[in-house]
């Protein structure tokens, strides 16, 4: 009675699809992004870093060689909240591990395990949202979830950071501050010799910066003027102990604390490609190449630490644009023994940029293995909540059980027919084709499109700044892509996915007629390129939507869990094999020939449709009578 009385409740979708979607998008931007943030910060190399938070991504690429057994053991609401309280113990196991002299290692275990059940919640999350829905509410909401999981994704990359920056500025001494501007009529000249700079004396630990203020020329310099300052300081700074030999991206040799994978692969392979296929030292072909100026920042300590304390000095950008940035210097580490020498920070502006432009750079020196444990705790603590808010609040659908398998063989038969009953499907070659080459524009041109406003325009590029193209991107083209979400969603819910189908194919393939645009006419007007790139993302977000659809719609009937996992697959094949051959297309063709070929790519994709089979009520809103 229990059991059916609670089956029996309405819920509205509201009250858990946006906390789902979240809860399955923070993992995930954790495991990308954040980690590999984190380890920067605690000193791991770039070799170390790239290598093995890459690796953290194969639990998502894999998943749907599992997703049968989602299906076959348990409901997908027994998934849902065991694999959050799993994610949420995860979070405090990183937490706890990260004080330790191996962290490294005990927190990329903790991670996997972290990763794994992640992908195990989106299987079960996907499955549950076909199951609790009807067509007409999947239609509504889809755009709603791709919300929600972006703002999870935006909240890892933003919240999360500032909430680990924040914690670190209150557990160390007090930041140090520096602005540089770019200018018009400052001087060029660098000192490149070691200064005495006017520390002050004073009763409590500090850092100070010379100068506090810094002005570059926008003139650009040659890359042997550039390469005399980078060299300085990364010379002063190792001199010095500021760093280590691994930090400079030169030569170094291997040390005893070094990973196996950097003693054994990455530093033998790098220095056989650098000996036989790296640009000789006479060759001074580099001096005529302009690059932008750049400029040195020192950062002294005030006063003497205690024997054995070593206090970590990180820097990053705390606000302005992005087109003045740090070429050497992120990290230091100051000791007894070199706190009355000068750190360098190595500044570069764009060669691009022309205008007058403010950045402010900020150096925190707080307790980083600390205020990263407090940032996981939190995470552990958000997990917690939402898997008691989720056993709540998510409904019971009726359809919502296993299949009842118990015998390992008969749960080894069931896995087989799960996979190939997909392949059995009526048209399932034609859906496979839809999926794989729905978005074969927008793959080719997503990997090509920061490129070609970053480029020159000697090379057929936009030349935009890199602060133009993170405002481009990261401001209206965010607001663009999820509006489009939006409104594709509700669109769907009205007509459904048979009437939308057409009208959503082109609009994920005639906007990048918008770059063929700019590719010909090359504007300069920052107005009408945020323009065209809104209109392109605006239409892909609107016409993904019908790919969403006709995914579940694909999916329906036995197994829908792990059917949507394995359309999932074909989706990110889909994206993969048409980006790996991108550059390689633009190096041959040139942008406006390429943005020609990402048009051409429309025929494929528009040619698969009239051969769909959509059942014409799937997707519209049922109202009542």
């Amino acid at each position: 009675m229990g059991k059916n009385s609670r089956q029996g409740k309405i819920r509205t979708p509201w009250t858990w699809i946006p906390t789902l979607y979240f809860a399955q998008g923070l993992p995930y931007v954790v495991a990308m992004t954040v980690v590999v943030i984190m380890y920067k910060r605690l000193g791991i190399s770039n070799a170390d870093i790239s290598l093995y938070t890459s690796w953290l991504y194969l639990p998502w690429v894999i998943k749907p060689f599992w997703s049968p057994f989602v299906d076959m053991l348990k409901t997908k609401h027994y998934w849902i909240i065991t694999m959050q309280l799993f994610v949420g113990a995860g979070m405090a196991g990183v937490a706890f591990l990260i004080p330790l002299p191996f962290f490294f290692k005990a927190t990329l275990a903790v991670l996997w395990l972290i990763a794994f059940s992640s992908a195990t919640h989106d299987i079960a999350a996907d499955g549950f949202y076909m199951l609790a829905l009807d067509s007409s509410q999947q239609s509504f909401f889809v755009g709603i979830r791709s919300t929600f999981y972006r703002l999870a994704m935006i909240t890892g990359q933003g919240l999360l950071i500032i909430i680990a920056g924040s914690l670190e500025s209150y557990t160390g001494l007090e930041p140090v501050h520096f602005s540089v501007q770019s200018s018009t009529t400052a001087g060029t000249s660098v000192i490149l010799q070691p200064q005495n700079f006017a520390v002050p004396q004073t009763p409590e630990m500090a850092f100070v910066a010379f100068p506090k203020k810094l002005s570059l020329n926008v003139d650009n310099i040659s890359s042997d003027s550039l390469n005399k300052i980078k060299a300085f300081a990364l010379d002063q700074n190792l001199k010095n102990g500021f760093i280590t030999i691994d930090e400079t991206g030169g030569e170094r040799g291997i040390k005893v604390t070094d990973s196996w994978w950097t003693q054994h692969v990455s530093y033998p392979l790098g220095n056989l490609i650098k000996v036989n296929f790296g640009q000789k030292g006479n060759d001074t072909s580099g001096s005529k190449v302009k690059v932008g100026n750049a400029g040195l920042v020192a950062i002294c300590l005030t006063k003497k630490p205690g024997t054995g304390e070593k206090v970590v000095l990180n820097f990053r950008m705390s606000e302005g644009d992005k087109s003045i940035s740090i070429i050497s210097g992120e990290r230091f580490v100051f000791s007894a023994d070199n706190w009355d020498k000068p750190a360098y920070v190595a500044i570069e502006l764009d060669h691009k940029l022309k205008e007058q432009v403010n950045s402010e750079f900020k150096g925190i020196s707080g307790n980083l293995p600390l205020a990263w444990s407090i940032t996981f705790f939190i995470l552990a603590g958000f997990f917690g909540l939402i898997f008691m808010y989720h056993r709540f609040a998510l409904p019971h659908p009726v359809s919502d059980h296993s299949t009842g398998t118990n015998s390992s063989k008969e749960i080894i038969r069931e896995f087989g027919r799960t996979f190939s009953s997909f392949f059995q499907k009526k048209d399932a070659l034609l859906a496979i084709s839809f999926m794989l080459f729905y978005r074969l524009g927008e793959a080719m041109l997503v990997k090509m499109s920061p490129p070609f406003l970053l480029d020159s325009r000697e090379v057929g590029g936009l030349g935009l700044t890199t602060g133009q193209v993170g405002l481009v991107y990261g401001t209206v083209g965010v607001i663009a892509l999820t509006i489009g979400g939006i409104i594709g969603g509700i669109a769907a819910s009205r007509k459904g996915l048979r009437y939308w189908i057409w009208p959503m194919a082109l609009c994920i393939t005639f906007p990048h007629l918008a770059y063929l645009y700019l590719s010909w006419f090359t504007p300069e007007s920052l107005i009408l390129i945020n323009i065209a790139v809104a209109v392109e993302l605006f239409g892909y977000g609107f016409g993904f939507t019908a790919y969403m659809l006709f995914m579940i719609y694909f999916a329906e009937g036995n197994h829908k869990t792990a059917h949507y996992a394995i359309c999932t697959g074909f989706m990110a094949l889909g994206m993969m094999l048409p980006g790996m051959a991108a550059g390689w297309l633009q190096d041959l063709l040139g942008y406006n020939h390429f943005f020609i070929w990402v048009m051409i790519c429309a025929i494929p994709t528009l040619s698969i449709i009239p051969f769909l089979k959509i059942d014409k009520e799937y997707g519209i809103k049922k109202t009542a009578e």
